[in-house]
């Protein structure tokens, strides 16, 4: 056995054990590297807010706590309103539930001739084994919810805490990070640093944009429909459509949904297909021209990162993904040598006034040739069209030998 073949064994299996552990650890901490790349584009969104702050003698301890409680201070206005309008709502909906349920029963019973009563409704209802398993299934399910919500609260705090330490700490982290890289690599280290902050700042401003957009759309709608909080419901709308992926859609259209069945139960089905036609429109013609001017990446680009980042980090991928691949866009534009294109009908899309093929050339020839006799003509006229076809000057030649009769139009021609 060769001297150095135990000490490769031991060498390999050390290798295997810490890529073991490396995977181990990364799989255990995969939470919290997401709670940082949270809140790392948190704080470069709230980064030109707190440097603003900066440049006029505020600390930006204190500049960016003051961000984060008017944040916190507006997000909690609207929840609260929202929370007791939903709550008058919903009160409003069980005591009118009786009278939507008599309305149901009374036009099926019109329509299909049936003998329906609410009362055996309700009792077939309270006696069925499915109304029985779902409230035991809830009974079980309080400490699942329970621990859902906790959970969600700490992730939120541990977001919150990371960001806030971004910001206010932005300088010191960038001087600590540019002391352990050669003066080249600071450049471009703080170059990216300034990129990321205006692409976030340009996606923020777009879905800003958006839900201003949508909000007033809604608005319109639900002011022309006579519902209740129509404004407070656009608003609605508009935030939680934008700022929420993947699902805020559905949870922006539903309350409007709900509010407007409390006025008419087909007022709720125009809110959807409003919401649904309005929903189409954003993303196949607002969303893809907003997004491209101010974070500056192609339609396609944005909707295929969106994409791939809700396949890699869910939610959160397709939130930040847009901010992301501008960034890095921007970042390694700069190392992407360009040349000059040539000046080609085909790079243009088109072809050029000399471009017509050799096939083209001779359809022509021949379409040429048939119309005249098509029309009635005589041979003189098809050599005429022959003659104009083959050329400019044995045509004119051939026009005016067939005189002022139908062969000399078939020769201009």
């Amino acid at each position: 056995m060769p001297r150095w073949l135990p000490r490769a064994m031991v060498l390999a299996l050390a290798l295997i054990a810490v890529f073991q552990f490396g995977s181990w650890a990364f799989h255990q901490l995969t939470g919290l590297l997401i709670n940082v790349l949270i809140a790392f584009f948190l704080a470069l969104a709230v980064e030109p807010a707190v440097s603003w702050m900066a440049a006029r003698g505020v600390r930006r301890g204190f500049g960016t706590f003051l961000v984060f409680v008017g944040v916190l201070v507006v997000g909690a206005g609207f929840v609260t309103l929202l929370g007791s309008m939903l709550a008058e709502q919903i009160i409003k909906i069980v005591e009118d539930f009786p009278q939507y349920l008599d309305s149901v029963i009374n036009w099926i019973n019109t329509h299909f001739h049936t003998e329906l009563r609410r009362v055996d409704i309700q009792e077939n209802l309270l006696r069925s084994d499915w109304l029985r398993n779902y409230v035991q299934n809830s009974a079980t399910g309080v400490l699942d919810v329970s621990a859902q919500v906790l959970g969600g609260l700490f992730r939120l705090l541990t977001i919150a805490l990371f960001s806030f330490y971004f910001a206010a700490d932005g300088p010191r982290l960038r001087r600590t990070i540019c002391s352990v890289l050669p003066p080249a690599r600071q450049a471009e280290v703080l170059r990216a640093w300034e990129i990321a902050v205006n692409k976030t700042g340009g996606y923020l401003y777009s879905r800003g944009l958006m839900a201003l957009i949508s909000g007033l759309a809604h608005y319109v709608l639900l002011e022309f429909l006579d519902v209740p909080y129509a404004p407070v419901l656009a608003v609605w709308v508009g935030v939680v459509s934008q700022f929420i992926p993947t699902i805020g859609t559905y949870l922006a259209g539903a309350l409007p949904m709900l509010i407007a069945f409390t006025v008419a139960p087909w007022y709720a089905v125009w809110v959807l297909v409003f919401v649904v036609v309005y929903q189409q429109f954003e993303n196949y013609v607002l969303q893809p021209k907003l997004t491209a001017r101010t974070v500056d990446i192609h339609p396609a680009v944005a909707f295929g990162s969106v994409v791939a980042g809700t396949a890699l980090l869910g939610a959160v991928g397709a939130l930040i993904a847009i901010p992301a691949v501008a960034t890095l866009q921007a970042f390694l534009g700069a190392y992407v040598k360009r040349y000059d294109v040539t000046d080609d009908p085909r790079v243009l899309g088109h072809r050029g006034s000399g471009g017509t093929s050799a096939f083209g050339r001779r359809v022509r020839g021949l379409w040429a040739q048939r119309r005249p006799e098509d029309d009635g003509a005589g041979p003189a006229a098809g050599v005429a069209g022959a003659g104009a076809a083959g050329s400019g000057a044995a045509g004119s030649g051939a026009a005016g030998a067939a005189g002022p009769g139908e062969g000399g139009t078939a020769g201009a021609s």
